[in-house]
């Protein structure tokens, strides 16, 4: 059959969760399809994208493309790979139990593929073991929401409210680097003067306050959780707060203002550098731009550089507090919101990969969710497993006597993207089978006994769920290369290979359809939706539950109750520790880790795009000019860098964006360079998040040969 001379499919950008709308569109050329990307007309990105949306479609000539089996590097058929892994999982499991078996997943997979991994787990393996990156993405937000208002959606209402807020308190996001279309969205609130950033470094983001635009706070690392205690005193003790909304909404007032009492403003200040009149101030600017004071709206939102610690759940609940204090959650054009990172950060973990839930994001525990998705499934409620271990606890288990010797891994490029990477490094060695499903070639897929391609965004059909919960169309506008399978095939395989009875579709519409059902009654319904119903009508937000009537979704959460039994916001007080990680004399700085424009991630995706390499070729470290020049560091010097964990090398940056006291480092690199070498893996002991975002390091010059960068060479670019 002769290919078509050209195709077009909208669908939406394969990086991160403002999943910015897109048309491809696919030309033949010589032996082979041209694909080029347009930014398409949607409410978050209004037809822009960032230069990652715009070069997407280089991602599916990428000359490293796998598109072989591996197993212990050499090219293999499908039937021997799979054959492989299913001997190795058969022989482990009835030599060591099923919970020697453990999968890791990523919330860039569909809804579809989210949803069968986390059933593949629980019913052919009836592992516990399961968890996924979104742990390190989005727990601690879905943690302290989950306490405070009852329901985790990261945004509960459409991004597109923001536009018409008269103040936005970002904490801990650079959005105009992460996710740089969502900027308009903050044009309003930059033209009343009501951008309020809180972040250590003078990032793109906080250069938005610059003209008289806002207020850029620049607390010391790990301080956030007292500077939200330090606002949230100011709220009470100026009268700021919205008390009628408070007696009719929430619950706990009396012992809250007991707590933030002993954050008056200058013990915030003594703690977090913050100025008390930048603190009154911004308090002052999120009360004005309030409803109850005739304001046109506020929001709080934070980010994962509050997020990303030891603290990070109470952090969350304190930025929820605020703005209970002030009344904003279940307004229209004010709230709290989290800005989840990952393309599929939220849906992934409503179906079924984080390790402590079931579909409709329900609790694996709740004896009444277990029945009803058992029932769809096909199996005993009894034969289900029950909560298994968070993803650093898992990754510190493997390879040890008591923990898993087998690993699945989907979508996601652990030696780059975990904490303490090189401890995580022995662990994947010390499994008896590494298995990998990747489309690329990436650092840890490198480490795999057997490796898997499957197939990319462009070809595949599915569905995303965004940041603001808009459950949105993934639509295929290619074949993939021939010998590429979708993880869906692959699940079903293994699951047959495995001497399962449980049935796995591997048409992504029936997936959904299933997925559907067992969401059913969840606090994340969707079985009211199909893809044909989103192909009709596009980006419902969930819950939409199936009815008589075709529900209409459920764009803005709390209008009328909170998720909680009595409808009820909880007001629940915490106090300030500070980084597990402190300062110390042989480590008298903080180190903070961040995103750059160009990249994404574990740079795994990115680092194969030259024109994302042109723009960002290589990692550097921010140093502060006075801190340069007190260690005898000049710019694009190579500096050594030491943490408990382990010692980095990368050349100097030197700029007065960062804190005296502070150096960044971006992620996205791997090898002597990589900032995950130097994080901590100490976790927060709600959500299970790891504190990436800080830790005491030791900055000096690096004397040694400059060849020690080449281990950190950019992966497929010439």
């Amino acid at each position: 059959m002769a290919r078509p001379a050209a195709v077009s499919a909208d669908t939406h950008c394969p990086y991160c969760a403002l999943q910015c709308a897109q048309t491809l569109h696919a030309v033949a050329e010589g032996d082979g399809l041209a694909v080029t990307a347009a930014g398409r007309d949607f409410p978050t990105n209004k037809g822009g994208m960032c230069q990652k949306g715009w070069t997407s479609p280089t991602l599916l000539r990428a000359p490293d493309r796998l598109t072989t089996p591996l197993l212990h590097g050499q090219p293999v058929s499908w039937d021997e790979a799979l054959g492989f892994v299913a001997s190795r999982l058969t022989a482990l499991r009835a030599a060591h139990g099923p919970q020697s078996v453990a999968v890791f997943g990523g919330g860039g997979l569909t809804n579809e593929k989210a949803y069968a991994l986390g059933k593949f787990a629980r019913t052919v393996l009836a592992t516990p073991n399961i968890d996924y990156n979104g742990r390190f993405c989005m727990a601690s937000a879905a943690a302290g929401a989950n306490r405070t208002l009852g329901v985790d959606r990261g945004l509960p209402f459409p991004l597109a409210d923001l536009g018409g807020a008269q103040a936005v308190l970002l904490l801990g996001s650079n959005l105009a680097e992460t996710m740089p279309p969502a900027v308009q969205h903050l044009a309003h609130a930059r033209a009343a003067g009501g951008v309020l950033v809180v972040d250590p470094r003078r990032s793109a983001t906080a250069d938005l306050t610059a003209d008289e635009g806002g207020v850029h706070l620049q607390p010391v690392p790990g301080t956030d959780l007292a500077l939200l205690l330090g606002l949230a005193h100011v709220v009470l003790a100026e009268g700021l707060a919205d008390l009628a909304y408070l007696a009719e909404r929430t619950t706990g007032l009396d012992e809250l203002r007991r707590s933030v009492a002993l954050w008056w403003p200058e013990r915030t200040e003594q703690v977090t550098g913050v100025p008390v009149a930048t603190l009154r101030r911004t308090a002052f600017l999120l009360a004005n731009a309030s409803p109850s004071r005739g304001g046109t709206g506020a929001y709080v939102l934070t980010g994962r550089g509050v997020e990303q610690s030891t603290q990070g759940t109470d952090t969350v609940t304190a930025a929820i507090t605020l703005a209970l204090l002030l009344g904003l959650p279940g307004r229209v054009g004010s709230g709290y919101g989290a800005i989840t990172g990952q393309g599929n950060g939220q849906g992934g973990r409503e179906h079924g990969q984080k390790a402590d839930q079931l579909p409709g994001y329900r609790s694996i525990e709740d004896d009444a969710a277990r029945a009803h998705v058992a029932g769809v499934w096909g199996v005993d409620p009894a034969d289900l497993p029950r909560t298994g271990m968070p993803a650093i606890e898992l990754l510190r288990s493997l390879g040890t006597p008591d923990g898993p010797r087998a690993l699945l891994v989907h979508g996601s490029n652990l030696l780059v993207s975990a904490p303490d990477a090189d401890r995580v490094r022995e662990r994947l060695a010390a499994l008896d089978l590494l298995v990998v499903c990747d489309f690329l070639p990436s650092e840890t897929a490198l480490l795999a006994d057997v490796v898997l391609p499957v197939t990319q965004w462009a070809e595949e059909e599915g569905t995303m769920t965004s940041l603001e919960g808009r459950v949105i169309r993934r639509r295929r506008v290619l074949a993939p290369p021939p010998g590429v399978r979708s993880e869906l095939e692959i699940l079903a395989d293994l699951a047959h290979r495995l001497g399962s009875t449980v049935r796995f579709d591997t048409t992504p519409a029936l997936v959904f359809d299933e997925l559907a059902r067992a969401s059913a009654g969840g606090r994340a319904d969707y079985s009211g939706l199909s893809h044909a119903r989103l192909d009709a009508e596009p980006g419902l937000f969930w819950p939409v539950p199936a009815g008589p009537t075709p529900h209409p979704g459920t764009p803005r959460l709390f209008l009328d109750r909170f998720g909680t039994p009595d409808g009820r916001a909880r007001l629940i007080p915490v106090d300030h520790r500070g980084p597990s990680d402190d300062l110390r004399r042989d480590a008298p700085l903080f180190l903070v880790t961040g995103r750059v424009l160009a990249h994404y991630q574990s740079g795994a995706q990115t680092r194969r795009v030259p024109e994302l390499v042109r723009s960002s070729p290589a990692p550097y470290v921010e140093i502060h000019p006075l801190l340069a020049d007190l260690l005898g560091i000049a710019d694009a010097d190579l500096v050594q860098l030491d943490t408990a964990r382990g010692r980095g090398v990368v050349r100097a940056r030197v700029t007065d964006a960062v804190r005296t006291d502070t150096v960044f480092l971006p992620f996205h690199w791997s090898g002597v360079s990589s900032a995950n070498r130097l994080t901590t893996d100490a976790t927060d002991p709600v959500s299970g998040m790891p504190e990436f975002k800080v830790c005491a390091v030791d900055v000096r010059r690096w004397d040694g040969s400059p060849d020690v960068l080449e281990d950190a060479t950019l992966l497929g670019v010439s």
